[in-house]
């Protein structure tokens, strides 16, 4: 359409036609190409509903100090960017911006997304608590949401929540994103993962992918070490193939915390206490994941170290010591808690100044 046919069609659209009339086009184009922040906040969020008309986008943008005025904009809208419409969204300003750069923000849809990160070993105890830090507001029935087995039931038909199947990672989202949207995407991040690097290396251990999520999920809470992930999963398999309890610590706080009694630190009654979760007390893995594993952990559950390792315990430096018998294992018990007074001892030290 040639730009005088465009012209005589908005000297039809009242004010806007006399704005066009009145201003002459090279002070128009002038006007256009003029930076504008009329806001004094450092960062100015606009949420445009969908089905909002462009005229009314054009006053929200000028009652926002986004643009000077909305006939300019208008008028730019409907002559050179006439074909494209403005799409709805929430949308990002920061710096000075022409009015052919806002509607170009606003006719590709380049809405303002926030992400939430959900760390690898995240538990479904501090699930709530990272929605929220996210921005989320969650709904009275967000730990039914975690419940939805229904969405992973051919992945893991005895699965008793969605715990291990809402795959660490970064998610993006808008205000029109529900916390059950987020979940599901989670979900389907999982299924991509797991369709890709975990089911192709399966045949060859015999378990099924809840076992292997769930495998992979203790290995993920007991180090966050990648060097260690494949040592830690031998000491798994290897006292699986000859039934000695995995004795994960790990089991027990989460059993602590499905009843309750968790209380900041691992206690020996922890430990005693009866729980299908509990590893010192059941022999096998427990019924499900205590944690959401990530990849390397995935991994490292079907692709264990060859190693005839039992044990392990903390060097006090990140990493674990690991021993074949029940001697070098104790031997290494004792030099960690040597250490671990010692750095008790330097920290009093250093709290009393002396």
């Amino acid at each position: 359409m040639a730009l005088g046919r465009r012209l005589a069609i908005l000297m039809c659209l009242g004010g806007l036609g006399l704005l066009l009339v009145g201003a002459g086009a090279g002070a128009l184009v002038t006007a256009w190409y003029h930076p504008l922040k009329n806001y004094s906040e450092p960062e100015k969020l606009l949420w445009i509903a969908p089905g909002t008309p462009s005229p009314a986008i054009a006053r929200q943008l000028e009652a926002e100090g986004i643009i000077s005025h909305h006939y300019l904009f208008l008028a730019y809208v409907k002559t050179v960017k006439w074909s494209k419409p403005l799409q709805a969204g929430e949308y990002l300003f920061r710096e000075p911006l022409t009015i052919p750069q806002v509607a170009e923000r606003l006719n590709q849809g380049l809405i303002h997304y926030q992400e939430l990160t959900i760390p690898e070993g995240t538990s479904l105890f501090e699930m709530p608590e990272l929605f929220r830090e996210g921005g989320l507001t969650l709904p009275e029935d967000f730990d039914r949401m975690l419940e939805e087995v229904e969405l992973i039931s051919d992945l893991a038909p005895n699965a008793r929540n969605l715990e291990g199947f809402l795959f660490p990672d970064t998610y993006r989202w808008t205000r029109q994103t529900t916390p059950r949207d987020l979940i599901r995407q989670m979900v389907q991040r999982f299924r991509q993962v797991a369709a890709a690097h975990v089911r192709p290396g399966m045949d060859d251990n015999g378990l099924t992918l809840q076992q292997v999520v769930t495998l992979a999920s203790l290995i993920e809470t007991e180090t966050g070490m990648e060097s260690e992930r494949a040592l830690v999963s031998s000491v798994f398999h290897n006292r699986l193939g000859r039934g000695i309890p995995l004795q994960c610590d790990p089991t027990a706080i989460y059993a602590a915390k499905l009843n309750g009694r968790f209380r900041g630190k691992i206690y020996q009654s922890d430990l005693d206490f009866s729980s299908p979760y509990n590893t010192y007390t059941i022999a096998g893995l427990p019924p499900g994941p205590i944690a959401n594993p990530g990849l390397k952990s995935l991994q490292a559950a079907i692709r264990p170290a060859t190693t005839n390792y039992l044990y392990f315990v903390s060097d006090n430096r990140g990493g674990h010591v690991f021993s074949e018998t029940l001697s070098q294992h104790q031997r290494a018990v004792r030099a960690y808690r040597r250490a671990l007074r010692s750095q008790q001892r330097l920290a009093r030290t250093r709290r009393s100044g002396t």
